[in-house]
């Protein structure tokens, strides 16, 4: 009997991963945190290594009909992020990562009651492809020790 890695898709959206996003600091390009309240109305970018502190208001409706992630409040780059080929391999925050890095490795992917939105459906190609597996495994390996 041959063992599958399985996944179940989560029918998560993109939208699940805004809320706290791991960024480049833009005062000394190291790992920080961007975060949105979208209730409050308010983005924050903190870096723990040199304590810059930079505060958004949200420029979308309190009702959070409208909503990006956090990094975008302050143009800062993701800290997670690779070139991959003619694409980018990106994730928001280390749970985007670990979703992504479950879906890529799993041999069997089991998808019910998409609802045609979902982060998987919305991904390039070469995320799904399995002659891809290897080497965005170990990127995703490199993204996951990145200090």
């Amino acid at each position: 009997m041959t063992f599958q890695n399985r996944f179940q898709d989560e029918n998560l959206l993109v939208s699940n991963f805004y809320k706290e996003v791991l960024v480049v600091c833009p005062s000394c390009s190291k790992k920080a945190m961007a975060t949105v309240d979208f209730d409050a109305c308010e983005a924050k970018l903190i870096c723990t290594h040199c304590s810059c502190i930079k505060k958004s208001t949200t420029k979308f409706r309190k009702d959070g009909s409208i909503q990006t992630a956090a990094h975008s409040y302050f143009d800062a780059e993701l800290w997670l992020l690779a070139s991959f080929k003619n694409g980018i391999f990106f994730a928001y925050n280390d749970k985007h990562l670990e979703y992504l890095e479950r879906y890529i490795a799993a041999t069997l992917r089991e998808h019910k009651d998409r609802t045609g939105f979902t982060i998987l459906e919305k991904l390039p190609k070469f995320y799904h492809e399995a002659k891809n597996r290897e080497s965005l495994l170990k990127i995703i390996a490199k993204l996951k020790t990145k200090k």
